[in-house]
C-alpha cells in the first residue's frame, strides 16, 4: 500500500487576483527547451557510488549549464530521488529542502529477535522522536526533534528487516536504525537505503543520467524535444 507524505501548509497573503502576465511566467509545458534549461527541475534517480555533489556536476556538464543544485544530500551508496534544479530554478530549492521524504531500506539486526517484538518496537518510533546526528555529518551534533509520519515493515527475513519510512526533512535513517537496535537490545545498522519520495516527486517518474544525456543529445542534434521534456519538469 502506497503512503502519502503530509503537505506543508503555509499562510498566503493575497493582495489581488489577476492573470499572470506571459512576459513574467508561464506553465512549464508552455516553456521552450531553452527556458526549461534555466527554469527547470529534474527528478533524478541517483545511482549508487557518486556523491550528490558529483551527480549535480555531471548534470551541469550534460546540459551545458553553469548553475545547478540539489535538494537534500544522499550518501554515496544511497540511491533514489534526488531533485535537481537548474539555472534560476535553484532559488526554489529551499522549498524542496523542507519537504517530507520517504525511504525504503533494509535494517540488519545483530541478534535474533522475535518478529512481534520487532513490529511493536518499530511502531513506537512513529510520531515525534529525538536524534543526534551521526559523527560523519555536515551539521552540529546536537539533540534535535524530528517527526516520523509512518514506519511500515514490508518483510522480516531472519535478521534483515525491509521497511518503508516517511519522515520529516533532516531525519537520519541510519541513526533511526541504530536507535531501534538499542531499543530492541540487539543492536542494528542500516544495510541498504533508497529514497522513494521527496514531497510530490516519486521514484516512478524519476529519470536516470543516461535518460538525461540521451534526451539532451536528441534535442540538440535532431530537434526532437520529447525526451528532454520528459526529463525536465
Amino acid at each position: 500500500m502506497k503512503r502519502d507524505l503530509p503537505i506543508l501548509k503555509r499562510k498566503r497573503l493575497i493582495k489581488v487576483y489577476a492573470k499572470t502576465n506571459p512576459h513574467y511566467g508561464k506553465k512549464p509545458e508552455e516553456r521552450s527547451v531553452r527556458e526549461l534549461l534555466d527554469l527547470g527541475m529534474i527528478n533524478l534517480d541517483k545511482p549508487s557510488g557518486p556523491t550528490s555533489h558529483q551527480v549535480v556536476s555531471w548534470v551541469k556538464d550534460i546540459l551545458e549549464v553553469e548553475k545547478a543544485g540539489h535538494a537534500g544530500t544522499l550518501d554515496p551508496r544511497v540511491t533514489g530521488v534526488l531533485p535537481i534544479a537548474i539555472g534560476s530554478a535553484t532559488k526554489a530549492l529551499k522549498v524542496m529542502l523542507s519537504a517530507g521524504k520517504e525511504y525504503v531500506g533494509i535494517m540488519k539486526l545483530h541478534k535474533d529477535v522475535n518478529d512481534d517484538l520487532i513490529r511493536n518496537t518499530m511502531e513506537g518510533f512513529v510520531g515525534e522522536i529525538y536524534q543526534i546526528p551521526p559523527v560523519r555529518s555536515a551539521v552540529k551534533r546536537v539533540r534535535r526533534k524530528r517527526r516520523i509520519y509512518y514506519l511500515d515493515i514490508l518483510e522480516i527475513k531472519g535478521r534483515e528487516v525491509l521497511f518503508r519510512v516517511g519522515c520529516e526533512a533532516g531525519t537520519y535513517i541510519r541513526t533511526l536504525c541504530v536507535d531501534i537496535g538499542k531499543k530492541l537490545k540487539s543492536g542494528a545498522h542500516l544495510q541498504e537505503l533508497r529514497r522513494t519520495k521527496v514531497g510530490l516527486l516519486i521514484e516512478d517518474t524519476a529519470v536516470t543520467l543516461h535518460d538525461l544525456k540521451d534526451g539532451y543529445t536528441i534535442w540538440k542534434e535532431y530537434g526532437d524535444e520529447k525526451e528532454i521534456r520528459r526529463c525536465i519538469l
